[in-house]
């Protein structure tokens, strides 16, 4: 490079003569080949955006994280239909939150309030409630997905909710606690006394879901929670299972089984339970 640029000592610029000419070049070069050897990280905030809400209690306006649509892989589920994501648990961006009144539901039941629901709530609720959450938190933890979890579950109680309502809250609560406790550190010197703690409580969840399905199922029509006969029979018989109450699993099973309506795919899972539980009778 000396010999391209030599001689320009003469015009004062002698400390430019050994400059590379495909210097920047070089670089770029350099650092897209890094880039593509080293992925950038994935977090959990890029699968979100905030969104805007009007409150169909109080009606005012606020912002919920929210899961951008496609973006998160789904990996598979567990036998409860608990689904399970890479990078994200979404179970934490489900329950929408009214941060004026403390009005919070699921998105499918968000706007189903009539008059006497809506008095209900801002009377038994809105009138003491005191706003928790932070809008400049980028992603939610565990701890705060469970208290908007427990807030939702409230409002429904408070509203006399359908009881499917009620036991869809329980089993997604259950699901987001299992998910905390897979999320913990295993090398945490109390990691064993949380996940105790936390498998307690998703047990006391999932028992109050199996309660009220069971409910639902002799008052409600269908669909329930968005789920045809057969998925709340299924998941009903895996909870029954799970609890001991094989006479309750048995019966649904077999009408599963029997179903003209019911597909191969769910038979099948119907007849790997009803192994399952044969196996440790």
């Amino acid at each position: 490079m000396a010999d391209l640029l030599s001689g320009l000592g003469s015009l004062g610029l002698g400390n430019l003569e050994n400059m590379d000419l495909f210097a920047d070049e070089k670089k770029e070069a350099e650092a897209k080949a890094a880039a593509k050897a080293a992925p950038p990280k994935v977090e959990e905030k890029d699968f979100l955006f905030d969104k805007t809400y009007t409150c169909p209690v109080c009606g005012k306006e606020f912002k919920c994280k929210t899961l951008r649509s496609g973006k998160a892989r789904l990996l598979g589920t567990d036998q409860d239909f608990r689904p399970r994501y890479e990078n994200i648990d979404p179970l934490k961006y489900d329950i929408l939150v009214c941060t004026t009144c403390g009005y919070a539901a699921l998105p499918r039941y968000f706007n189903s309030l009539v008059s006497v629901q809506r008095k209900a709530i801002m009377a038994k609720i809105g009138a003491s409630f005191k706003n928790p959450f932070k809008d400049t938190d980028e992603t939610y933890s565990y701890e705060v997905a469970l208290e908007r979890y427990k807030l939702a579950l409230v409002n429904t109680i408070v509203k006399s909710g359908k009881a499917s309502e009620k036991a869809y809250i329980c089993l997604k609560t259950a699901w987001l606690l299992r998910g905390h406790a897979e999320s913990l550190d295993q090398a945490a010197p109390d990691y064993a006394e949380k996940k105790k703690a936390l498998e307690a409580q998703e047990n006391e969840f999932l028992k109050n879901a199996l309660d009220g399905f069971v409910t639902a199922s002799t008052k409600e029509e269908y669909p329930m929670a968005g789920m045809d006969e057969t998925t709340v029979d299924l998941l009903t018989a895996v909870l029954a299972v799970r609890f001991g109450q094989k006479d309750l699993a048995s019966r649904l099973i077999s009408s599963i089984l029997t179903s003209s309506s019911a597909n191969s795919r769910m038979k099948d899972r119907a007849r790997d339970l009803r192994d399952e539980f044969t196996k440790k009778a």
